[in-house]
C-alpha cells in the first residue's frame, strides 16, 4: 500500500461510512460499476422542498471509494442538488489536478494524492458519479 495514497484521513472516512446502507423507498437510485477493478456504489436519494430529505450510499469496493461515498454521506442530507453538483465538480478538479479545492467541501483535500495515480481516479469519483445519475433520476422524475 502507498502510504501517501491510503492517507490516514482517507483510512478515517472510510472508517466512517457515513449514511452506509439503503433507503426503504428513495425518491431516486442509481449504482454505477467500475468494470477494471469491480468497485460497484448505489446511491439512495429523496428530495424534499429542494433539498436532500434522506441520504444512503451502499459501496462494494476500495478504501478510496468507500472514503468517497462517505464523505458525501456526511453532506448530502440538507444539500441542494446544486451543491451536490459542485462537489462532485471538485472532487473531479482534485483528482485531475492534484490540488486541494477551491470550493466545496474541504475534506476533498484528502484525494490530492490520488491525482500522481490516474488508475485510482474512477474509484473516488465513482460515488460521485453514481450521485449524479440519482440526481439526474430525481429531475427527471419531476420533470
Amino acid at each position: 500500500m502507498n502510504d501517501a495514497l491510503y492517507n490516514d484521513a482517507i483510512l478515517a472516512h472510510a472508517r466512517a461510512k457515513q449514511r452506509a446502507g439503503r433507503l426503504a423507498n428513495p425518491g431516486a437510485s442509481a449504482s454505477v460499476d467500475n468494470p477494471l477493478c469491480g468497485d460497484r456504489v448505489t446511491i439512495d436519494l429523496s428530495l424534499e422542498n429542494g433539498v436532500v430529505s434522506d441520504f444512503a450510499q451502499r459501496v462494494r469496493g476500495c478504501i478510496l471509494c468507500e472514503a468517497a461515498a462517505s464523505i458525501i454521506g456526511a453532506h448530502a442530507v440538507g444539500a441542494t442538488p446544486w451543491v451536490l453538483h459542485a462537489a462532485a465538480d471538485a472532487a473531479r478538479t482534485v483528482i485531475a489536478e492534484g490540488t486541494p479545492p477551491d470550493r466545496g467541501w474541504p475534506e476533498l483535500t484528502c484525494f490530492v494524492p490520488v491525482h500522481a495515480h490516474k488508475s485510482r481516479h474512477t474509484c473516488v469519483l465513482l460515488p460521485f458519479q453514481a450521485l449524479e445519475r440519482a440526481l439526474a433520476e430525481m429531475a427527471h422524475d419531476e420533470g
